[in-house]
């Protein structure tokens, strides 16, 4: 009986051997970025992907096991809080959040308009707290400053005081995008190889159709009222607003791989449109902002010639 208790107990779990496992690996990722080890930087850009795929292939459990082993293996192999509360910030919750929200069980499935939300209310939660944090240190306008000219300062150039407010403005934006990014290519490429190896819980959404809520460019343009009512000068409206924007932004860009999909000259079409944004970068970005916006009010079947 004993030898049938074991063979049957909490350690032949599945769930809890994915969770221990991408745990691991995924505080791995980030601790070899975290020491400046070769090849850290794009570890630590797939540092979320184990922790997604112990949430995707076994469960919410497994996923919060997941979060839990890798902030304990950070707190060991790092001193002090510090790593360990940056890589939850980052990745841990975030990628609980979007498990949580977006993983249904019953029936399985996987919505994509409350996750999809939450790339951008998580970073905006994010900026408030670093502007609370900031406060003693002369305020979070003071702090971003600070860092863009230190990080300007190692790189050997030397920007105008226009260029250095525009970065200062644009950072928590451009943070959040970078947040967005690497959390849905890392659930994307983990329900994918999950998906192939029939390991998957439920079957992959349609990106492509991914919808936020109603209710949600409301926050944007609460934000931006806010900014607009208490002056140019004043950052964190700014910021609360951009961020929050993000969101609409992937709606836009998803909604432009979608009304491409029937056309024939698709890819070639689609890497201009990408070389386009990158260079132009905020003109690019406001284009799929408003494209966003039309997605949520607009029009949902455009005519075929749009």
């Amino acid at each position: 009986m004993t030898a049938a208790q074991t063979r049957n107990g909490l350690t032949n779990d599945p769930r809890l051997l994915a969770g221990v496992a991408g745990g691991l690996v995924s505080a791995l990722a980030a601790l070899l970025a975290f020491r400046g080890l070769p090849f850290g930087l794009g570890l630590f850009w797939l540092s979320p992907l184990p922790l997604f795929m112990a949430g995707l292939g076994f469960g919410k459990l497994a996923g919060g096991i997941a979060v839990g082993t890798g902030t304990v293996a950070l707190l060991l192999a790092q001193p002090g809080w510090l790593t360990a509360l940056l890589w939850l910030g980052l990745y841990g919750v975030p990628v609980l959040l979007l498990l949580f929200l977006g993983l249904q069980e019953q029936p399985p499935r996987i919505s994509t308009g409350l996750p999809l939300a939450a790339l951008g209310v998580w970073p905006a939660a994010l900026t408030l707290l670093a502007a609370f944090l900031a406060a003693d240190a002369g305020g979070l306008e003071a702090v971003l400053r600070a860092a863009v000219a230190m990080g300007l300062e190692r790189m050997g150039t030397d920007a105008p005081e226009a260029v250095v407010t525009q970065i200062v403005r644009l950072q928590a934006a451009a943070l959040a995008l970078w947040l967005a990014i690497a959390l849905v290519a890392n659930s994307a490429a983990a329900q994918a190889f999950l998906q192939r190896r029939r390991l998957a819980l439920a079957p992959a959404p349609a990106w492509r159709q991914s919808h936020l809520p109603r209710w949600y460019p409301a926050l944007p343009g609460l934000a931006g009222l806010v900014w607009l009512m208490s002056g140019s000068e004043s950052l964190l409206p700014l910021s609360l607003c951009l961020v929050l924007s993000v969101p609409l932004l992937l709606q836009g860009l998803a909604a432009m791989h979608r009304r491409l999909a029937s056309f024939s000259g698709r890819l070639p079409l689609l890497i201009l449109f990408y070389v386009l944004i990158l260079v132009f970068s905020l003109p690019g970005a406001l284009v799929l902002v408003a494209l966003g916006l039309l997605e949520q009010y607009g029009r949902r079947n455009p005519p075929a010639n749009m």
